[in-house]
């Protein structure tokens, strides 16, 4: 029994993972509204090393449509800008003295109709992860039923508790790119 325990732990760490991983992807695309996450995967060079921006400045958002990025050097400023320039956001730096303003555009229809495949497919690579730590469970405990570690109806429980795991998993990746969805399609 202590197999199965702890295939399927395995397996559902995995599968958090993965799905944790499709959420912070997610949270990387622009719908049109200001937040911090945005930022996330910008690495700046600080120094000769690329660092992430949230280790080099203090990212607020003041209002829906306007994120406000302060580093801590003021000499860091052109090499912020140049960073979010260079990432794939569109978004168009507007720096001072002190501070990087990220005007937030709005996104046109066409944007939103890529934007919502793009987020389709992200999620269908997260069930695929699923399915495949799913298969791998599962060919474990069939190769402990094989072994004689566990017993052929052990075996056939485990299974059906490794697919409603799987279930679980697939239905969160359903609501995460439901919810995406209807955020990027509102106006």
């Amino acid at each position: 029994m202590e197999i199965i325990r702890k295939t399927h732990n395995e397996a559902e760490e995995k599968m958090k993972k993965g799905a944790d991983t499709l959420t912070r992807e997610l949270s990387s695309i622009r719908i049109g509204k200001a937040t911090t996450s945005l930022l996330d995967g910008i690495k700046v060079d600080y120094y000769g090393t690329l660092t992430p921006l949230s280790q080099v400045a203090s990212i607020s958002i003041l209002d829906p449509k306007l994120i406000v990025v302060q580093p801590w050097e003021k000499k860091m400023i052109p090499e912020i800008a140049k960073a979010i320039q260079r990432s794939d956001l569109g978004l168009n730096p507007l720096t001072d003295a002190n501070v990087i303003r990220l005007p937030i555009p709005p996104l046109t229809e066409e944007r939103r109709k890529d934007l919502v495949k793009l987020v389709k497919k992200l999620a269908e690579e997260g069930k695929v992860v699923v399915r495949n730590i799913r298969r791998d469970a599962n060919e474990s405990l069939k190769k402990a039923e094989k072994d004689r570690l566990i017993s052929e109806d052990d075996s056939r429980k485990a299974v059906e508790r490794m697919q409603e795991l799987t279930d679980k998993y697939i239905k969160a990746i359903d609501a995460l790119v439901e919810k995406k969805e209807k955020e990027m399609m509102e106006i």
